[in-house]
């Protein structure tokens, strides 16, 4: 998988933003067929970032029934990935994307 297309973007929560701030873990949505080594990589390469452990969730989509065989898709499954910073790392400054 091309690494450039791993990291979709930060999630913005409060519990991730209270992560952040405490405990330099940062929260980001990521592709679906990402692994961890992939993210990690990536984090790397493109942020210049060192990670000590990356924990992976995935969220399932929401659907609603509309009748007559119609379903309504409410919310899109995504993955995500927490990723915890080495204690000699820099922050994560998602904005900060560097092509090599």
């Amino acid at each position: 998988m091309d690494l450039s297309r791993i990291i979709l973007g930060p999630i913005v929560t409060e519990k991730a933003e209270r992560l952040k701030a405490a405990g330099r873990t940062y929260t980001i949505r990521v592709a679906p067929a990402a692994t961890k080594i992939e993210v990690q990589k990536a984090l790397k390469e493109f942020y210049n970032i060192d990670t000590a452990s990356i924990r992976v969730m995935r969220t399932r989509g929401k659907t609603r029934q509309l009748g007559q065989g119609k379903v309504m898709e409410k919310r899109h499954p995504i993955k995500k990935m927490m990723v915890t910073l080495a204690s000699g790392s820099k922050t994560l400054d998602l904005t900060a994307f560097t092509s090599r």
